[in-house]
């Protein structure tokens, strides 16, 4: 049987491992990190502080190597997990000044092609219009809320009576 993992703490290290675990703007799989190594300290064992947090005692064993390895900075993510991101804002703002100030029309194939083409970003056309339709979206929600750019929409007192009086009768809104 392997000898039990065994951290100890100073009280600088204490006090910045509780603040760590009731900070609401970390992820909560850092603050959980923090939660282990402080039961550790206190002399919990691994199978008992996975048994708390309701994780594999794996999981506790890799917290505590991490702290050994990296110190504090081991209880976050390393950097360059997923898949980076093909585009950068500034090529979606350039397609989207095409699509306010040139005077074609475009599809989300052409797009892709012109965007391919000039800036050397290679999108699908299905990629392409998801992002341009969340763009879109975010700038008109923040520039303008809907009942003021549709009188009776859903959002509006008139528009929610509408809307009810047309469910309940089975008919469209």
């Amino acid at each position: 049987m392997p000898a039990p993992l065994r951290i100890i703490l100073t009280p600088e290290e204490d006090r910045t491992l509780t603040e760590l675990r009731l900070a609401q703007s970390l992820p909560q799989r850092t603050r959980d990190r923090a939660h282990m190594l402080r039961l550790n300290a206190q002399g919990w064992n691994v199978p008992a502080s996975a048994e708390i947090l309701e994780c594999h005692p794996h999981t506790v064993r890799a917290t505590l190597r991490r702290w050994e390895k990296g110190g504090l900075g081991g209880l976050w993510e390393a950097p360059g997990r997923g898949a980076k991101p093909k585009w950068q804002a500034s090529d979606l703002d350039y397609l989207t000044d095409c699509l306010e100030y040139e005077t074609r029309t475009y599809n989300s194939m052409q797009l892709a092609k012109k965007l391919k083409q000039e800036r050397l970003v290679d999108l699908s056309s299905d990629r392409l219009r998801r992002l341009l339709k969340k763009n879109l979206s975010l700038e008109t929600d923040s520039t303008q809320s809907s009942s003021e750019t549709r009188p009776g929409a859903k959002g509006t007192q008139a528009g929610r009576l509408r809307h009810l009086k047309a469910s309940r009768a089975g008919g469209p809104y």
